[in-house]
Parts: structure tokens; sequence; C-alpha cells
């Protein structure tokens, strides 16, 4: 059974996802063992209460130092003894030790087509906003293995949406994550859970071809 940690600052949509998904089946061989945020008014924690999942709030907030907060951080998630974190929404950048201690078991779900709209400051409302500037007739979402750079892991999966003529910002938003974000974490989850995801030379392979 993998044991699943998931890290999240805001309102636990993509939470959300891996929930339903656990709760219908769509998942098979997880669990999660814990909700952890550095908010501690984000309401992902009040939909892993409703799930009954342990929620943790450690905020950097309350350290005096940002080393002290990321041992803590650290800690907390050790605590659990993880078999892969997921990144739901979480705006921390992630400590160096946190990577090294779990290469290839932290992903990442990214709001754009990796490599394009990605990297630093490309985050949530600012990579649509951007798409649209450019005028570009597809984007969607990537998740990906977390590494120590900014969007750079391996990918794991993509899937693409077409950008209508009149999408603003906002619309665009909710339409990748509603035909995206929800649908391939789950999946990318469930892949991993019962072992069919492989980093090969610093590429995914899945059972059955690439992804």
């Amino acid at each position: 059974m993998l044991r699943i940690v998931v890290l999240v600052s805001g309102g636990g949509t993509n939470l959300q996802a891996i929930l339903d998904a656990l709760a219908s089946g769509k998942i098979t061989n997880a669990q999660i063992a814990a909700v952890i945020s550095n908010n501690p008014n984000a309401y992902a924690l009040k939909r892993a209460q409703m799930a009954g999942i342990e929620q943790v709030c450690i905020s950097p907030k309350t350290f005096a130092a940002r080393e002290d907060f990321n041992r803590a951080l650290l800690e907390k998630i050790q605590s659990f003894a993880p078999d892969l974190i997921v990144l739901a929404g979480c705006m921390v950048v992630l400590p160096k030790e946190l990577i090294a201690a779990y290469p290839n078991r932290i992903i990442n779900i990214h709001p754009a087509l990796i490599p394009a709209f990605c990297g630093t400051g490309y985050y949530g409302l600012r990579v649509h906003e951007k798409v649209l500037e450019r005028g570009v007739k597809l984007t969607g979402a990537t998740v990906h293995f977390v590494d120590e750079g900014t969007d750079t892991g391996p990918i794991i999966l993509q899937k693409a949406i077409e950008v209508r003529p009149d999408d603003t910002p906002e619309t665009l938003q909710r339409r990748v994550m509603e035909n995206c974000e929800w649908i391939i974490l789950p999946e990318a989850v469930n892949l991993i859970a019962n072992g069919r995801v492989h980093v090969i030379d610093g590429k995914v392979v899945t059972d059955g071809g690439d992804k």
C-alpha cells in the first residue's frame, strides 16, 4: 500500500481530485497518510479533516529562520514514512534536503505543458495570463517528478486542451483544472501506486510504453 503525504497551500481542489479517485477506486493500492499545509487557513486542511485524514500546518512564519522551517518540514514528513509526496497546489519552495531524501518520489502538478510556460515565476493565474498573451492554441497541465530545478523533473503525464478565443485567465485556469489537472494527477498517483512508473535515463517510462 503506497503511503502518500500531500503538501498544499490553498483550496485543495487537486487534493479533492485524489480523494475522489481513491473513493471511487480509480486509484488503488494507495492511501493518504497526512495532508500538510504551510497556510493555516488553507481550505485543503478542511477537506482532509472531512475525509478523516490527519492534517498538519507548518508555517514558515512561525520560525525564526528558514532553515528551522525546512528542518521541521522534513522531520514532519519523515514521521509519516511516505512512499510518495504529492505537491497539490503547494506554494512552498522545497528545501534541497527534502528533495534529496525523496528522489523520484515527489510529484507536482503544473498548469501548463512543460517545457512551455514553466520555471521561476510561472505559477497560479500568471501561467494562464502568459498563455493568452502569447496567443498559443493549446495549453494544459503536466505531472512531473520534482528535482532541484524549477519544473525540470521527468515528465510523467500531460494533457492538453484548446485555448478558446474568448478565454480569460480565469476561465482558462478553470478549464485546465477541470479537464486536465483533476484527471492526470490521480492517474499519475495510480500508476505509481501500482508500480507502473519507472525513471530510465532521466525520462519516465510506464509499463506499456512511454508517457
